[in-house]
Formats: C-alpha cells, structure tokens, sequence
C-alpha cells in the first residue's frame, strides 16, 4: 500500500498524529493497524516530547473497520489477533493500549463518526475531547463480534460496568455531550483539535519528569492496591524531588518567571 495511512509531526515538544484516510473516513485497514503501531513506536523513541495530539483529518475521527477490505482478504485478520511471542497485546490491541504505555500525556480531539475500533483508539488515549456533533458508539456487536482493541479494558475503567454493558451491547451511537456525561470523553467543545492542541502547549509548559511522573501513577495505581499504589506514588515522589526540572519549577514559580526546563530524565518504575 503507498497511500499513507498516519502523519506525525512534532513542534515544541508536542506530537501530533493524524489518521489520514480521509475518503474512507479513516476507516481501520491492516495498513492503518500498522501505521498507527509505528507511529507510536515511533514516538517512544522521542526523548524530548512533551504531549501528543491524536486525530482524523477529514470529515470523521475513525469510522471502525474497514469491513469490506477484511472480508475480502480473511487471512489478514490473523495478522491483527495472533500475537507475537513475548509480546503482551497483538496488532489490534496495540493501536489502542500504546497510547497508554507512552510515558506522556495523549490526547484525542474527536470529532465525526468515532465508531467501533476507531473509539478504541480514542479510549487509549488519556484525554478525549470531543465536538457535540460526534457520535460515538461500541459497534462491534452490529457486525456479530466483541471489542477487542482493550476496549473491554477502557470502557468498565471509564464508564462503569452497567453503562459499558449497556453500550456493548447495543451499538448504540453517543452524542458529544452525553459522551461526556457518561464519562467516555473529558470535555465538548466546538473544535476538539484546537482545544487539544492548546491543551497539549500547556503540558509542555509543565516540568517534564513530573509529567510523566503524573502519568505514570494514575494510569498504574488503578491496577494496584492500596499499599502497592502508595508505594509507587512515593517513589515517584522520591525521584522528583531535588531533580533539575523539579528545582527549576521551585525557583520559576518564587521568581514569578517562565521556567526553563530540560529533557525529561526520571527513570519511572517498571
């Protein structure tokens, strides 16, 4: 495939990636799988980011899979479900939960249709900031499968079991503000990219070894219990304290000044 399938780009510290398949409303292709994967892998090699900014160019975020390509070429589906050995989440699983093992803040701007796979990648995301003209909805059920993107994952951590049965099981399409309401997006506005990209400039403002310290903690203290959670936020506390940026931020906030930091350097906890 030469059509390229996602765009990144980096200025000060903030990334921004691009689904850009936009006359098939960047709809989810084993190319796109792929695309989204490096894009990601990518990022991770990038010492110096700050924050990332995931959307759709077009005139939708992600309508899902692109069904008609799968069922054209059934062997590709093994492609995104097998996995590799070694490896803790296959192709599918892996456009979506890589957003969550970046060490940095992501944040989707959703806008159009955000359906099925392509809600699974906004759900990896940190922060989801959505237009009140979107409509999102877990879709797989109206093509006979189950959310299998970490969808299942996200979905109970963000809305709730009750309400992640409800949408799983219906397909049902979710508006902006009620996606906000229930929890499956931070906040409506009238442009998400806008607002996320002003969102992502004011985190890189932020020190960055306390950034990813942020992130670090509450995306693993959900999964660890009360002594394991607490441990891990002193340490954390711990490897902040007397850093460069951390001094850095101390003197900027008593001088009343922009502070300057550098390169993020904490080394966060495996």
């Amino acid at each position: 495939m030469s059509e390229q399938r996602v765009t990144v780009s980096i200025d000060a510290g903030v990334a921004r990636v691009a689904l850009a398949r936009p006359k098939k409303k960047n709809a989810l292709d084993l190319a796109m799988f792929e695309a989204l994967a490096g894009a990601a892998a990518q990022l991770a090699g990038e010492k110096d980011l700050r924050a990332v900014v995931l959307h759709g160019e077009g005139s939708a975020f992600c309508a899902g899979l692109d069904i008609t390509n799968f069922m054209a070429d059934p062997a590709t589906i093994g492609a995104l479900l097998e996995k590799t050995p070694g490896d803790a989440v296959n192709l599918a699983q892996r456009v979506a939960w890589a957003w969550r093992e970046l060490p940095v803040p992501v944040i989707a701007a959703l806008h159009g249709e955000v359906f099925g796979g392509g809600l699974q990648v906004a759900l990896g995301a940190d922060i989801r900031i959505v237009d009140p003209e979107a409509g999102l909805s877990v879709m797989e059920i109206r093509w006979g499968i189950i959310p299998d993107m970490g969808g299942s994952r996200f979905l109970k951590e963000l809305v709730g079991y009750d309400v992640a049965m409800e949408l799983a099981l219906t397909g049902r399409i979710v508006p902006g503000e009620e996606a906000v309401r229930i929890g499956l997006a931070t906040r409506c506005v009238a442009d998400p990219l806008a607002d996320a990209m002003t969102l992502a400039s004011t985190i890189a403002e932020r020190s960055p070894d306390a950034v990813r310290a942020i992130k670090c903690l509450l995306h693993r203290a959900a999964r660890l219990g009360d002594p394991e959670g607490l441990d891990l936020e002193t340490r954390l506390q711990m490897s902040l304290l007397g850093g460069k940026n951390q001094m850095e931020a101390a003197r900027a906030g008593l001088e009343g000044r922009t502070p300057a930091f550098v390169a993020a350097s904490i080394r966060l906890p495996k």
